[in-house]
């Protein structure tokens, strides 16, 4: 059931899934829901928490590579068409920033502790510069991901895409 709320809400957004329509799609009646979850609300709190670690499989397989290799493949995963056009299955820095921005304490504490693995995992040597580059770029990569999906014109997304990924492969 979390992994599909998990998708759904990076999907839909944390408003939309329902309890029906989750546990009809891991093949459960409605009322086993109250076996695993007080609430809906306990439900969605604990997929947000879940969805945080499920889209960063992609980025542990640059691990292996040098510190330009490791940033110029996140800029390549994060901004590319693939990720924008499957929610469900990217990263959910992108999907549930507002979210936590609104949320209770324990899904911006979940939401801080991506932020700051990112930040840890591409800030270089540690030094101020490279930890500042690896704040830039994290919030470039959210960002433009974030615009491309919301816009309605799909050259318009893509330009976006593309010209962020421009910008920070030139720094």
């Amino acid at each position: 059931m979390l992994r599909i709320a998990s998708r759904k809400i990076r999907e839909d957004g944390m408003s939309r899934p329902g309890v029906a329509e989750i546990m009809q799609e891991a093949g459960l009646t409605r009322g086993g829901f109250y076996k695993h979850f007080a609430s809906r609300e306990d439900l969605i709190a604990q997929a947000a928490t879940a969805a945080l670690p499920e889209g960063s499989a992609q980025i542990e397989d640059l691990a292996g590579r040098s510190e330009q290799g490791r940033r110029t493949g996140l800029i390549d995963t994060y901004l590319s068409k693939e990720h924008r056009d499957s929610p469900g299955i990217g990263c959910a820095l992108v999907t549930l920033g507002a979210a936590a921005g609104r949320g209770d304490q324990s899904l911006k504490e979940a939401y801080e502790k991506w932020v700051r693995g990112y930040l840890t995992r591409f800030g270089g040597d540690g030094s101020e510069e490279a930890r500042a580059e690896a704040m830039l770029t994290l919030s470039a990569l959210v960002g433009a991901t974030l615009l491309s999906r919301a816009v309605a014109d799909p050259a318009l997304a893509d330009e976006l895409l593309e010209t962020v990924a421009q910008q920070l492969e030139q720094r």
